[in-house]
């Protein structure tokens, strides 16, 4: 298991010299910027995507979908609550993690499932951690177990605090850290903030990680929120911008994201440019998934599903916009479709009388 606080001064020692930016801000960002809002070309609705159904109603203040077998769990960030979803769309409570403490974006965040065991990253007094708990019982009738922390001493904050977990197909636990406030940190190798980290599902650092002894994976990210593989092993992560920029970005081990030296597609040779950038308006991209051909982009501000082809990835297609309000989390079902997580009782969103939802969408 991995402390953060622990590992600090350990890992400082092969850190690099912070670098010096702007300060940071919530997950909605300010207007006011170029009027570009694509790095590429853009297109609404072609019909790869048929209308959603509604699976679940009445989730409050929901963050992250995790796939049990054919089974869908969600975490709500402030009750800490994790909810099974029955068949027939009701959905009970198996556990709670304790201890969360929901402060603006802060809460109970991302989960995934992995080897019978659910791992749930949170934000519990001062830090964020990630502990895991057994799975027992069966479909209907699922419970958590007792809770083992795998990751703690994560810089916590009212916003910025990243959150998405999955495990890649290296079995690998993948865990996005924002900056928590602090754009150096993201530069800083001796700091878990503005990072992607990398852990085995025991905790500890694997040895084929980029810096030995360390569970950073990836540097220079503002506030990551989402994270998947292509079928051939590419990793592709969605990242909230400032000012200017929100990003897709292709994750490859130990490299530099720029972040708080660079926004979006800036050319910086000590940096890697995204694949594809919006406007924050647009956009403020969260939870992403591959399915049928596509990474699908859930998100927030810009209230739509976007689609980036695995084939060009510098164009992208606009699904649902407006229709179903704040998007959090996007994964792939057992079935091939996707479920998509609406978020618009979370205290920034403008809540209908079912919301909030899971959706499901068959994808040609």
């Amino acid at each position: 298991m991995i402390n953060g606080r622990a590992a600090a001064p350990l890992l400082s020692l092969i850190a690099a010299a912070a670098l010096s930016g702007c300060t940071g801000s919530p997950e909605v960002s300010p207007s006011g910027r170029s009027t570009s809002t694509t790095s590429g070309t853009e297109s609404r609705d072609n019909g790869s995507a048929a209308d959603p159904t509604t699976l679940a109603s009445g989730l409050e203040a929901p963050w992250s979908i995790a796939v049990h077998g054919e089974t869908a769990l969600l975490s709500e960030r402030d009750s800490g609550r994790i909810l099974e979803l029955g068949t027939d769309g009701a959905h009970r409570q198996i556990g709670t993690v304790d201890g969360v403490t929901p402060m603006g974006e802060g809460g109970l965040l991302g989960i995934a499932v992995h080897d019978d065991h659910l791992y749930a990253y949170a934000t519990v007094g001062d830090e964020n951690r990630v502990e895991r708990f057994a799975l027992t019982g069966e479909p209907g009738s699922l419970r958590l177990g007792e809770p083992e922390v795998i990751l703690d001493g994560v810089p916590s904050a009212t916003n910025h605090n990243g959150g998405r977990i999955a495990f890649g197909p290296d079995g690998m636990l993948y865990v996005t850290v924002g900056d928590a406030g602090n754009p150096q940190a993201a530069q800083d190798r001796g700091s878990l903030s503005g990072k992607i980290l990398r852990l085995t599902p025991d905790g500890e650092v694997p040895e084929d990680n980029p810096f030995a002894g360390s569970p950073v994976y990836s540097l220079g990210h503002r506030n990551p929120q989402g994270i998947a593989w292509d079928s051939g092993g590419t990793m592709y992560a969605s990242e909230f911008g400032q000012d200017a920029w929100d990003e897709l970005n292709v994750i490859q081990p130990g490299r530099n994201y720029g972040w708080p030296v660079v926004e979006g597609i800036d050319g910086d040779d000590r940096f890697v440019d995204p694949v594809q950038q919006w406007a924050p308006a647009d956009a403020s991209p969260s939870g992403i998934a591959v399915v049928g051909g596509s990474i699908w982009i859930a998100n927030l501000r810009g209230q739509r599903l976007r689609e980036v082809p695995l084939g060009d990835t510098s164009t992208s297609r606009e699904h649902l916009v407006g229709e179903h309000g704040r998007l959090r989390d996007a994964v792939a079902a057992a079935d091939g479709s996707l479920w998509v997580l609406t978020n618009n009782t979370d205290g920034r969103g403008d809540p209908g009388p079912d919301d909030d939802r899971l959706l499901r969408l068959d994808i040609d």
